[in-house]
């Protein structure tokens, strides 16, 4: 999108110079040879560059007028970027480690006077993606992590967003929490899955000590073939949802019971719209402790939802019957 208005000025003015001072293929002194220029957004502010432009002087060199650019610049922003490192982490951060959206953040960054449209947040979202892919496909930082810890024990998953659409294979290293590769695909095949351990198993310099998946058969049938040998054990996670099935069915139906019982609320919330005095705002209280308490999902089967809807209803209810014999008691009083 267009800038409407002026950007005001920036409160921080660099220069920048290459450190590089000859020419790395003719060994040729590099003159300045032009200046540019680079207004940056980041979190502490503007930031106005002034970057000194290196050239080789040499017409027999085979990189004659080629432009060596400040090696700082890097760590502002990407080439041609509006917009530092530093807010493009934040908000890749608010995004995924948060779960904001796209408007949060753009709200988030307004607050912080970094001046920026939502559709601009969008595409600082790609760039991030992009940065952590590039990060990912790092084999040299992935050797160093997994060289210090000598071992490696992968985690293999794929997550498909919905039915048809491609699935994001990810593999990754329990030890570390490192994510080892991470790649879309349409099929799920044995053969497609064990080109991806090999590529991980290519990349690390120390041994595949294990692995642990669900049970699905391609996934077994890949880890046999690519690892043969190396033990493989099924998700704990899968084991333990397998087996609680039938709490879990037992829970949903208590909780489908419960929520019958509870469906008089709109009803009271209508006879007390308009009033203002304590009864009426002490009802739409329970009114909506009552619907917050329905709406609040726990996450099997770790979390039965349907014991946490009994145990809040419950503790409602407590606190009703509470307030009844204390006006039992004033009304006693008062006769």
């Amino acid at each position: 999108m267009a800038r409407t208005k002026k950007r005001p000025e920036a409160a921080v003015r660099k220069t920048l110079e290459p450190l590089r001072e000859r020419c790395m293929f003719c060994g040729g002194r590099l003159w300045t040879n032009y200046h540019n220029y680079r207004t940056v957004s980041t979190l502490e502010g503007l930031v106005h560059l002034t970057l000194k432009i290196r050239r080789c002087q040499n017409p027999l060199c085979e990189h004659f007028h080629r432009p060596y650019r400040p090696e700082e610049e890097g760590s502002f922003a990407l080439p041609e970027g509006e917009f530092g490192l530093d807010v493009i982490a934040l908000v890749g951060a608010l995004r995924y480690a948060e779960h904001r959206s796209v408007p949060e953040i753009h709200k988030e960054l307004l607050h912080r006077k970094v001046l920026v449209c939502e559709r601009t947040v969008t595409n600082l979202l790609d760039r991030y993606d992009e940065l952590v892919a590039l990060s990912l496909a790092n084999d040299r930082r992935l050797q160093e992590i997994t060289g210090e810890q000598g071992r490696v024990i992968l985690a293999i998953d794929g997550l498909q967003p919905d039915v048809g659409h491609e699935v994001l294979w990810v593999l990754r290293d329990c030890i570390s929490g490192e994510v080892l590769l991470a790649r879309s695909m349409l099929s799920a095949t044995e053969k497609d899955l064990k080109r991806l351990i090999w590529r991980v198993k290519k990349a690390l310099k120390v041994s595949i000590m294990g692995v642990i998946s669900d049970g699905q058969t391609s996934i077994r049938n890949a880890v046999a073939k690519a690892l043969p040998g190396v033990p493989h054990q099924l998700c704990h996670f899968h084991y333990l949802r397998e087996a609680a099935k039938p709490v879990y069915e037992a829970d949903r139906h208590a909780k489908k019971e419960l929520k019958k019982r509870v469906r008089g609320v709109r009803p009271i919330e209508r006879g007390i719209e308009g009033r203002t005095d304590a009864e009426a705002e002490a009802a739409r209280g329970y009114c909506l402790a009552v619907r917050s308490s329905i709406t609040d999902d726990g996450r099997p089967p770790l979390a039965a939802s349907g014991l946490k809807l009994h145990e809040r209803l419950s503790a409602i209810n407590d606190s009703l019957e509470r307030v009844a014999e204390k006006r039992g008691s004033r009304r006693s009083l008062r006769a």
